[in-house]
Protein backbone atom coordinates (compact mmCIF):
# COMPACT_ATOMS: atom_id res chain seq x y z
CA UNK A 1 0.00 0.00 0.00
CA UNK A 2 3.04 2.20 -0.17
CA UNK A 3 3.65 2.36 -3.32
CA UNK A 4 -0.51 3.50 -3.82
CA UNK A 5 0.30 5.93 -1.25
CA UNK A 6 3.57 7.67 -2.04
CA UNK A 7 1.52 7.65 -5.55
CA UNK A 8 -0.68 10.15 -4.55
CA UNK A 9 -0.25 13.76 -4.57
CA UNK A 10 -1.38 16.63 -1.59
CA UNK A 11 -1.58 19.84 -2.25
CA UNK A 12 -1.71 22.30 0.85
CA UNK A 13 -4.60 24.86 0.51
CA UNK A 14 -6.85 23.43 -1.95
CA UNK A 15 -9.45 24.54 -2.34
CA UNK A 16 -9.31 26.68 0.48
CA UNK A 17 -6.90 27.74 3.51
CA UNK A 18 -6.65 24.63 6.00
CA UNK A 19 -7.46 21.17 3.16
CA UNK A 20 -5.17 18.95 1.97
CA UNK A 21 -6.36 18.20 -1.20
CA UNK A 22 -5.85 14.07 -2.02
CA UNK A 23 -5.20 14.32 -5.54
CA UNK A 24 -5.24 10.57 -7.52
CA UNK A 25 -4.50 11.99 -10.69
CA UNK A 26 -1.02 10.97 -10.05
CA UNK A 27 -1.77 7.29 -9.39
CA UNK A 28 -3.77 7.25 -12.31
CA UNK A 29 -0.73 8.29 -14.07
CA UNK A 30 1.53 5.67 -12.74
CA UNK A 31 0.85 2.85 -14.47
CA UNK A 32 2.18 0.17 -11.70
CA UNK A 33 0.07 2.05 -8.77
CA UNK A 34 -2.94 2.47 -10.42
CA UNK A 35 -2.97 -1.50 -11.51
CA UNK A 36 -1.69 -1.95 -7.99
CA UNK A 37 -5.27 0.22 -6.78
CA UNK A 38 -7.68 -1.60 -8.67
CA UNK A 39 -6.22 -5.22 -7.97
CA UNK A 40 -6.42 -3.92 -4.35
CA UNK A 41 -10.10 -2.43 -4.34
CA UNK A 42 -11.19 -6.19 -5.99
CA UNK A 43 -9.58 -8.35 -3.47
CA UNK A 44 -12.07 -7.81 -0.40
CA UNK A 45 -14.93 -8.46 -2.65
CA UNK A 46 -13.32 -11.82 -4.22
CA UNK A 47 -15.98 -14.58 -4.55
CA UNK A 48 -18.92 -12.22 -3.79
CA UNK A 49 -21.79 -11.97 -6.18
CA UNK A 50 -21.37 -9.06 -7.86
CA UNK A 51 -23.49 -7.68 -10.98
CA UNK A 52 -22.78 -4.03 -11.15
CA UNK A 53 -19.75 -1.45 -10.19
CA UNK A 54 -21.32 2.06 -9.49
CA UNK A 55 -19.11 4.56 -10.01
CA UNK A 56 -19.47 7.81 -8.84
CA UNK A 57 -18.79 10.94 -10.88
CA UNK A 58 -15.96 11.98 -11.67
CA UNK A 59 -12.90 9.89 -10.20
CA UNK A 60 -15.35 7.06 -9.30
CA UNK A 61 -15.92 6.61 -13.46
CA UNK A 62 -11.71 5.77 -14.09
CA UNK A 63 -11.70 3.10 -11.12
CA UNK A 64 -14.82 2.05 -11.10
CA UNK A 65 -14.77 0.90 -15.07
CA UNK A 66 -11.34 -0.97 -14.14
CA UNK A 67 -13.26 -2.58 -11.33
CA UNK A 68 -15.37 -3.66 -13.58
CA UNK A 69 -13.54 -4.89 -15.80
CA UNK A 70 -11.72 -7.07 -13.18
CA UNK A 71 -14.94 -8.27 -12.31
CA UNK A 72 -16.70 -9.13 -15.31
CA UNK A 73 -19.67 -6.97 -14.82
CA UNK A 74 -20.99 -3.86 -15.83
CA UNK A 75 -20.72 -0.27 -15.06
CA UNK A 76 -23.23 1.93 -13.72
CA UNK A 77 -22.37 6.10 -13.90
CA UNK A 78 -23.73 7.92 -11.06
CA UNK A 79 -23.47 11.59 -12.06
CA UNK A 80 -24.78 15.20 -11.23
CA UNK A 81 -28.08 15.94 -11.59
CA UNK A 82 -28.94 16.63 -15.25
CA UNK A 83 -26.10 15.04 -16.98
CA UNK A 84 -27.93 11.74 -18.01
CA UNK A 85 -29.72 11.78 -21.41
CA UNK A 86 -32.44 9.62 -20.35
CA UNK A 87 -35.21 9.01 -17.61
CA UNK A 88 -33.50 8.89 -14.15
CA UNK A 89 -33.68 7.98 -10.59
CA UNK A 90 -32.34 11.06 -8.05
CA UNK A 91 -31.04 11.66 -4.35
CA UNK A 92 -30.62 14.66 -2.76
CA UNK A 93 -27.63 14.62 -0.11
CA UNK A 94 -26.56 17.78 2.06
CA UNK A 95 -23.03 19.78 1.65
CA UNK A 96 -21.34 21.76 3.93
CA UNK A 97 -23.79 25.05 2.12
CA UNK A 98 -26.52 23.52 0.68
CA UNK A 99 -27.78 20.33 -1.29
CA UNK A 100 -26.59 18.53 -4.64
CA UNK A 101 -28.30 15.51 -6.10
CA UNK A 102 -27.17 12.48 -7.90
CA UNK A 103 -28.58 10.31 -10.75
CA UNK A 104 -28.52 7.10 -12.43
CA UNK A 105 -30.73 6.04 -15.73
CA UNK A 106 -33.82 3.95 -14.43
CA UNK A 107 -33.28 0.74 -16.41
CA UNK A 108 -28.76 0.73 -15.04
CA UNK A 109 -29.96 -1.79 -12.18
CA UNK A 110 -32.62 -4.28 -12.26
CA UNK A 111 -33.94 -5.51 -8.86
CA UNK A 112 -32.04 -7.69 -7.13
CA UNK A 113 -29.21 -6.81 -8.79
CA UNK A 114 -25.89 -6.95 -6.28
CA UNK A 115 -24.08 -3.75 -6.53
CA UNK A 116 -20.19 -2.76 -5.60
CA UNK A 117 -19.83 1.33 -4.90
CA UNK A 118 -16.34 2.69 -6.15
CA UNK A 119 -14.73 6.01 -5.63
CA UNK A 120 -11.23 7.57 -5.02
CA UNK A 121 -11.95 8.98 -1.58
CA UNK A 122 -14.37 8.63 1.21
CA UNK A 123 -14.38 11.95 3.40
CA UNK A 124 -18.01 12.84 5.28
CA UNK A 125 -19.81 10.26 3.25
CA UNK A 126 -22.54 12.44 1.87
CA UNK A 127 -22.07 11.30 -1.26
CA UNK A 128 -21.53 7.22 -0.69
CA UNK A 129 -24.94 7.77 1.34
CA UNK A 130 -26.92 9.53 -1.47
CA UNK A 131 -25.39 6.86 -3.77
CA UNK A 132 -25.98 3.82 -1.38
CA UNK A 133 -30.13 5.08 -1.20
CA UNK A 134 -29.86 5.57 -5.12
CA UNK A 135 -29.02 2.22 -5.69
CA UNK A 136 -31.51 0.95 -2.84
CA UNK A 137 -34.73 3.04 -4.51
CA UNK A 138 -33.39 1.36 -7.83
CA UNK A 139 -33.64 -2.25 -6.23
CA UNK A 140 -30.62 -2.95 -5.80
CA UNK A 141 -28.70 -4.20 -3.50
CA UNK A 142 -25.46 -2.87 -1.91
CA UNK A 143 -22.66 -5.47 -1.45
CA UNK A 144 -19.66 -2.87 -0.16
CA UNK A 145 -18.18 0.51 -1.35
CA UNK A 146 -14.04 0.41 -2.35
CA UNK A 147 -12.51 3.50 -1.95
CA UNK A 148 -8.92 4.48 -2.64
CA UNK A 149 -8.59 7.34 -0.04
CA UNK A 150 -10.24 7.04 3.50
CA UNK A 151 -9.91 10.49 5.79
CA UNK A 152 -10.66 8.82 9.27
CA UNK A 153 -11.30 11.68 10.70
CA UNK A 154 -13.91 13.15 9.23
CA UNK A 155 -16.24 9.90 9.62
CA UNK A 156 -17.65 9.18 6.42
CA UNK A 157 -16.66 5.29 6.53
CA UNK A 158 -18.31 4.75 9.66
CA UNK A 159 -21.69 7.14 8.02
CA UNK A 160 -21.56 4.43 5.61
CA UNK A 161 -21.25 1.31 7.55
CA UNK A 162 -24.12 2.83 9.93
CA UNK A 163 -26.32 1.51 6.96
CA UNK A 164 -25.53 -1.97 7.09
CA UNK A 165 -22.65 -1.57 3.99
CA UNK A 166 -18.95 -2.29 4.58
CA UNK A 167 -16.38 -0.17 3.64
CA UNK A 168 -12.87 -0.93 2.07
CA UNK A 169 -10.72 1.50 1.37
CA UNK A 170 -6.42 1.36 0.28
CA UNK A 171 -4.63 4.04 2.15
CA UNK A 172 -5.77 6.42 4.96
CA UNK A 173 -4.70 9.95 5.56
CA UNK A 174 -5.35 10.65 9.45
CA UNK A 175 -4.87 14.00 10.87
CA UNK A 176 -3.39 15.54 7.94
Amino acid sequence: MDHIKSAIRTIPDYPKPGIMFRDVTTLLGDAGAFRAAVDAMVFPHAGKKIDKVAGIEARGFILGGAVAHQLSVGFVPIRKKGKLPHTTLSQSYELEYGTDEVEIHTDAIKPGESVLIVDDLIATGGTAEAAIKLIRSAGGEVVGCSFVIDLPDIGGAKRIESHGVKVASLVAFEGE
